[in-house]
Order: structure tokens, then sequence, then C-alpha cells
């Protein structure tokens, strides 16, 4: 087993505490802490993740999702077992959740940063992203991606649930070059009961990320009958809306997995309508999300409202972003093109 001394720790009375997430646990000899990939092996906290790839693949970058940030580009994505989250309709539970209640050695193939490095050069893909799972529960794996990355001219891309504090943040700052967080709901009960979490840690990670000039787009699978009424959505969207207008929200659809399997899939008309709402509290950009074929996966402009990019499946089809302005009204468009 490749294990590397995790970052983000301290002695806490009879244990150690982890400073790497709001959960701060304080893991005792020979235990785990709630990702259950960080482990107190004789008074020192150890990654047992770092180097442990569990998938990879190449994606387009807008799959993240992320629609600001080189569209039309392919992104080298990987991930490693774990999560800190324990969210009831994941789609990806078999590589979040693996970690839990499993003794033994964590699988996952031995693949160094440097490799991953080689391997999204190889597949021609300009930017590498942690995705899958948490990202952050593989900090130090994943800043050593970042760092070789960053010699190669890659760019670098979390998809996370912004379960995350603040230190962690500021030594990813200059490394890591865009972020997709999940906003799952703006109720603490709805982070409490099915993500075992809580809300607050979330939306201060978002700012924080925001004020170290990280690209943010935000992510809300909208799932009927728990985070759907139009006041909460209107929540998420003027929260986003008071950080930066700019900010990109994708309003997901909800399809039954995972735990939540008796859930129904989220309707049209709601997407349509959280859309209305994140348009009223000013975004100038908002996105449906699993629906194909939706309009709405489009981008236009927030100034003439004409068409700048089509996409279909995953694929742009049209573009007409130029210098990062529309090529119709000459206004800039915010992101990276």
């Amino acid at each position: 087993m490749i294990m590397q001394e995790a970052l983000f720790y301290g002695p806490y009375k009879n244990a150690l505490k982890c400073t790497l997430c709001p959960h701060l646990c304080l893991i005792s000899e020979g235990n785990l802490g709630a990702c259950a990939v960080r482990k107190n092996i004789d008074g020192k906290l150890y990654s047992l993740v770092y180097g442990k790839t569990i998938t990879h693949a190449v994606d387009p970058i807008e799959k993240k999702p992320l629609f600001h940030f080189y569209p039309g580009s392919k992104i080298f994505s990987y991930a490693t077992a774990g999560c800190n989250f324990k969210c009831a309709f994941c789609q990806n539970w078999e590589i979040s959740q693996i970690s839990k209640g499993k003794e033994g050695e964590i699988i996952g193939k031995n693949i160094t940063p440097s490799k991953i490095v080689d391997l999204a050069i190889k597949s021609k893909c300009s930017s590498i992203a942690m995705t899958y799972n948490e990202p952050s529960i593989q900090f130090e794996y994943a800043l050593d991606v970042c760092k070789e990355a960053k010699k190669k001219n890659l760019k670098t891309v979390f998809v996370s649930n912004g379960y995350i504090c603040k230190e962690p943040i500021d030594m990813l700052s200059g490394y890591l070059d865009a972020i997709n967080i999940d906003l799952k709901s703006f109720n603490d009960e709805f982070y409490k009961k099915i993500c075992g979490a809580r809300l607050e840690p979330v939306l201060d990670a978002i700012k924080h990320y925001h004020s170290k000039n990280i690209w943010i787009e935000i992510t809300t699978l909208v799932i009927p009958g728990e985070n759907d009424s139009n006041d909460e959505l209107r929540r998420i969207a003027e929260f986003i809306a008071s950080i930066d207008k700019n900010m990109p929200w994708h309003i997901s659809r909800f399809h039954p997995d995972y735990k939540m399997t008796k859930n129904k899939i989220t309707p049209i008309e709601t997407l349509t309508s959280a859309y209305d709402i994140g348009k009223r509290a000013g975004l100038h950009h908002v996105y449906v999300g699993n629906v194909p074929g939706n309009r709405r996966e489009n981008t236009y402009c927030n100034l003439c409202g004409k068409l700048l990019i089509k996409r279909a499946n995953y694929q742009v089809t049209e573009n007409n972003i130029f210098d990062n302005k529309c090529r119709f009204c000459g206004e800039k468009i915010a992101g990276f093109f």
C-alpha cells in the first residue's frame, strides 16, 4: 500500500484532528476519518489513496459540467475511492462509498502524478479533472497532480461538493484553475439528512474559492420533493448572484439512483421554472442539464441575447465567441474561451 502523510492535521487530546474538511474528524489510533481514506497510524495521519487511481477516462469538458472554461476541449478525468459525503442520490456511489465499512487495502491502480499528466498529454487533453468522487479527500495526490500539470501547461479542475476548509483552498491557489461545486440545497436539514454534512461550510468555500480567482461554476441537482421549491431555488440563485452574476449556474435533472430509486425524475417544468428564477435573480448564465436537446444548455449573450455557443450531447456545434467577446455586439463574456 502506498501511503502519504496527510496535510492539515494535528494532535487533539488522545487523537488526531483532521482539518482538511469541515467535519474536523477526531481520529483515534488505527481509525479512519469520515471519508474512510485518512487513517491514524502510530500517531500520524496518512492518506490511503495517494497515487491510487480507481478510474480514468477522457471526457468533453462540458460533461463536468464546465461551459465557460475552454468549451469544446477534452479533459482527462480521474478519481480515487471515497468521499466525505454520503449522498443518498449519488450516481457514482460505487466509487465514492466503496471505502466505507471496508477493511484492508483500498483498491486502485498505482499511477504517479507525473504519469497522470503524461496520460492526459497522450490523450490530447488540455486539462485534467479530479472528478467522479470528492477530489479534496485525495488532497495530497491532487495537489501534486496540479503541480505536475502546471509544468506542462495543462489546466486543472476539481468537480467538488465544496466541503473543504479555507487553508487547503489557500494551498490550491495558483495550482487549481477551475472548479464546479455542487450546491445541493439551501437547506441545512437537507445537507444533514441526505448528505451527512452542513450547508454553511459549502457557502463559505464558494466565497473563498472566488476570492482566490479560481473559476467557479455551480451545479444544483433538482430533486422532486427535496430541494425543488421556488423559494429554495430563488435563495440559491440569489446567493450565487451576490458573489458574482457571471458565475454560471447549472440546474440538473435528477434521475433515481443509489438509495433514492423510488424518487421521481425532475419534471421539465420545474427545471424551466428554476431557469427563470436564476435569470430573475440577475444571473447572466443559467443552464439546464441532463435534458438532451434543451435550448437552455446553450450559451447566450447576456447583453444582446444572441446564440453564442450551441451544444448537443456535450459537444459544441457552434461557437460565436471570439477573443472572449460576443461576435454580434462585442460584449465581454466571462470565462475562458
